[in-house]
């Protein structure tokens, strides 16, 4: 594009020439995204619209630690509703029981953590009634 618009040709019909002219090319065809679909563009305009991409493609975190142990505590509840063995809920409620327990010697920044250990007995017999229910 390093060509300069002749005088008296429009701008629009120079610009749809040289469009033309790289597409006949092929030098569209290398670019990322060719022969996709655009994305939807009904969801109102976001000024952080690149950074959020960026941090989902690099699947960084924006939360506070003490809210992102409370997901985490969140997803073991979930995990050892679906675990297939008493190891494995053992194993998974050792897990989050460690980081909870770090976690209220050293406070994390951001909003209180709400949090204590899990039972893990209690957890276990909660386990156990749900299998017993599912055969």
């Amino acid at each position: 594009m390093t060509e300069r618009k002749p005088p008296g040709v429009s701008f629009e019909s120079f610009v749809d020439k040289q469009i033309r002219e790289a597409s006949e090319r092929g030098e569209f065809r290398a670019l990322p995204g060719f022969g996709k679909p655009l994305p939807d563009d009904t969801a109102p305009y976001d000024a952080l619209w690149w950074i959020k991409g960026k941090m989902h493609r690099e699947g960084a975190s924006v939360l506070p630690p003490a809210l992102a142990l409370r997901k985490a505590a969140e997803d073991a509840r979930e995990e050892v509703a679906s675990a297939v063995s008493e190891s494995q809920v053992r194993r998974i409620l050792g897990e989050i029981n460690t980081r909870i327990a770090e976690a209220l010697l050293r406070p994390p920044a951001g909003p209180p953590l709400n949090l204590k250990p899990f039972d893990v007995e209690a957890e276990i017999q909660r386990w156990r009634a749900g299998r017993a229910g599912r055969s």
